[in-house]
């Protein structure tokens, strides 16, 4: 993988090893839309039909990533917004159900608590300290009124990953919809919503996926799309859309949630890093980042420090966090002063690497982390 690392120049000046946050992208993706830039300051709209066109591949590159159909697939501006399209668009009725993960991001949690207002109560599935919850604990959490579960594919704290496909097999058991916020497994762990009867899908791009923010997808299965309302409707709502004439008839597929003129920019960026992450292949770099993660739960284990994350098969994810005797915030700072990047979370510190990223990165966090542990930073 070391011969990727000249794509990213982030890596001239930092340890980079906080993709779970915002991720440095590839020189692929910026000439992308340095090049698409281009086009706007020469040609303005004439490349119209060519952007177009652009879209459409990156749509079939976004149903692949999750094996569903092109037409399956929504261009967002992020996690939130495609969460916010789900919530908004079912018909609720007063006394209706929806778990949610919980704690969570907050961008899985507000678009349900705000259902409130219509008589719809949110019950959280609750996690155990290592961020962990079980399929059995949600099954003993529904009833008759239950409409929908939600959860986070990881959890961006500790880097739970929940078990879709056991997830999947009871929602369906139960007639339940399933929603998942994937912005922390995408472009690390594989993703197969049919398999795992997965009904709605969002995620942003700019995190594991490596592309700018303010772009992200939603998925919506076709077996419900025509149940799922578009609270936000415009000229490309409709079939047919480049006749101006007023005829409005909707689109019968997920891109009826395009309301109108969409971020060409960052889906040619989203492109990009696609081509990217299928060139490697998404489970060589999943086998990649796990193993840096070995490596560094060895090592913290040896230096006494707490690792917080599940390190089993089929509970882990890109996310390692670890906490140290003291004061977290205070080596988070330190860590940061002396180029290494990482996040603080839940008052932990939070290490998420990528492909490209070596032992030598690691050795790098290792050392300040042993230089501030020795307290030679005070000196």
């Amino acid at each position: 993988m070391k011969r990727y690392r000249s794509l990213f120049p982030v890596l001239k000046k930092f340890t980079f090893l906080n993709h779970a946050a915002t991720a440095p992208v590839s020189l692929r993706v910026s000439k992308a839309v340095e090049d698409l830039c281009k086009s706007f300051t020469e040609y303005g709209g004439l490349h119209y039909s060519r952007w177009m066109n652009r879209v459409k591949e990156v749509r079939e590159l976004a149903a692949r990533l999750i094996n569903s159909k092109p037409g399956e697939i929504a261009f967002t501006g992020n996690t939130s917004e495609g969460l916010s399209i789900v919530a908004s668009g079912i018909n609720w009725q007063p006394g209706d159900v929806v778990l949610v993960s919980y704690p969570d991001f907050p961008a899985n949690i507000y678009p349900w608590l705000n259902l409130k207002r219509l008589g719809v109560k949110v019950i959280y599935i609750k996690r155990k300290e290592n961020g962990v919850f079980k399929v059995d604990d949600i099954e003993k959490l529904i009833t008759n009124r239950v409409r929908l579960i939600s959860v986070s594919s990881v959890d961006f704290s500790t880097g739970f990953l929940c078990d879709l496909a056991s997830l999947g097999k009871l929602c369906k058991e139960e007639g339940i919809l399933l929603c998942v916020d994937a912005i922390q497994s995408l472009g690390v762990i594989p993703m197969d919503v049919k398999e795992w009867g997965i009904d709605f899908l969002a995620a942003g791009a700019h995190k594991w996926l490596q592309s700018i923010p303010g772009t992200g997808l939603l998925y919506v299965s076709e077996k419900i799309v025509e149940r799922l309302a578009h609270s936000k409707v415009g000229w490309k709502t409709v079939e047919d859309e480049e006749d101006f004439s007023i005829h409005f008839v909707p689109k019968q597929n997920s891109e009826k949630f395009e309301p109108g003129t969409m971020n060409i920019a960052g889906i040619y960026a989203l492109g990009a890093a696609l081509e990217l992450v299928f060139d490697i292949g998404i489970e060589n770099i999943r086998n990649r980042i796990f193993s840096l993660n070995d490596l560094l739960f060895r090592e913290l284990t040896k230096r006494n420090l707490t690792v917080v994350s599940p390190m089993e098969a089929g509970s882990r994810s890109g996310i390692l966090s670890f906490s140290a005797s003291g004061n977290n915030e205070r080596l988070y700072r330190y860590l940061v002063e002396n180029n290494i990047i990482v996040s603080l979370r839940s008052e932990r510190i939070r290490v998420s690497p990528h492909f490209y990223n070596t032992e030598e990165d690691l050795g790098n966090l290792l050392f300040v982390i042993d230089k501030y542990t020795s307290g030679t930073e005070l000196q």
